[in-house]
């Protein structure tokens, strides 16, 4: 069997930003420490129920640097336990607000070989807005100490269509992520959900739509003109240096996720734990969330890539190749610069992109 992706949410932050809408509650160390305890006896019973191998492990939050390398250090090796993890991509995401020099040589030292570090914006003001607590000089010198403490895969999180965010401040910040020279840039356009803080209470100087579209077409070209390639919607790479956790959802693969509000997709069938600490710290079993897996499944996430929609590759799959119906939608679409064919498939452009949620119904519809 393929090896799995294992996701783990830690759910503890310094501070809520104003835009984040991922499950988590205020750092306390007598319930960080409870919550590593359960979570590592969550590890080592999922390992022995599964049996199954691991070769990506994504520590995602919250933000997990708050645990400290030894917390850290006592999950990773209960996942090395049950899951083995022999030459797994290992992320850890880290808040520059929260780490010091030392914190990123323990975490290097005990198996960390990947940091995904929140940036979001290299403008000051910007940041501020962001709700923030990092100045881009922490960010800077985050980079540069996880350098000096070996780390070769660096990844920085940069928003797109923030408060007053224009096409030249985004450049200067895409500028100020390229020349701390990371393998990895996620680029998102900021949305404004429901519960969170600017979704009750909207900034002002938001961008309209096309100045939106102007941004992320902007971000994507400087990008790439600089060597990091898109591979999907939000992420671009170096050549060789995707993420290869992330890839695991994009391409239909299988990964288990333990800790509240974390997902999980294996043997065909969804499941994930409520949005709730106390019910996790208490051993509440995840809730059933459907089957998964099938092919408007598979195309629906495939499409996010670059790569697109392949026909070898659904046909050995699924037993199929891509519907016809599925194709004369796709000629249509492309005729209005939405896709573009491939001599094995098709894939949204980048105008598609940033309309994907339509363009993906209609290909499904």
């Amino acid at each position: 069997m393929d090896p799995i992706g294992l996701y783990l949410h830690i759910p503890f932050c310094l501070r809520k930003c104003p835009y984040c809408d991922f499950y988590s509650l205020p750092a306390k160390q007598n319930v960080m420490d409870n919550y590593v305890a359960v979570l590592r006896d969550s590890i080592l019973e999922w390992g022995h129920r599964l049996k199954r191998r691991a070769d990506t492990c994504y520590f995602g939050g919250g933000t997990p640097s708050l645990l400290g390398a030894e917390r850290i250090a006592v999950l990773l090796n209960a996942a090395k336990e049950a899951f083995g993890l022999e030459n797994a991509e290992v992320t850890v995401e880290v808040n520059p607000a929260t780490v010091q020099e030392k914190d990123l040589t323990d975490l290097r030292q005990c198996g960390i070989n990947r940091l995904s570090i929140g940036l979001q914006s290299g403008i000051e003001e910007e940041l501020n807005g962001l709700g923030r607590l990092h100045s881009a000089e922490q960010a800077s010198k985050t980079v540069q100490w996880a350098r000096q403490a070996g780390f070769e895969n660096l990844s920085l999180d940069l928003m797109l269509a923030t408060p007053n965010q224009t096409i030249v401040s985004l450049t200067r910040s895409v500028s100020f992520c390229v020349s701390l020279n990371p393998e990895h840039i996620s680029a998102y356009m900021l949305k404004l959900e429901p519960d969170t803080a600017f979704g009750k209470h909207p900034p002002a100087g938001l961008p309209d739509e096309e100045l939106e579209r102007e941004l992320y077409l902007t971000a994507c070209r400087q990008l790439e003109q600089k060597g990091l390639l898109q591979y999907e919607i939000s992420n671009f790479a170096r050549p060789g240096k995707e993420s290869r956790h992330n890839l695991k959802y994009w391409n239909g693969q299988e990964y288990l996720g333990l800790g509240p509000s974390a997902h999980s997709f294996l043997d065909g069938r969804r499941f994930y734990f409520p949005r709730d600490l106390a019910a996790f710290l208490d051993g509440n079993p995840p809730k059933e969330d459907g089957l998964g897996g099938d092919f408007e499944e598979y195309a629906m996430l495939r499409l996010r890539l670059t790569d697109g929609l392949r026909e070898t590759a659904v046909r050995k799959k699924f037993g199929h190749g891509i519907p016809d119906g599925m194709k004369s939608t796709a000629k249509r679409l492309a005729a209005g610069g939405l896709i573009y064919f491939l001599p094995d498939g098709f894939a949204l452009t980048r105008e598609g992109m940033l309309v994907s949620n339509a363009v993906i119904a209609a290909l499904l519809g």
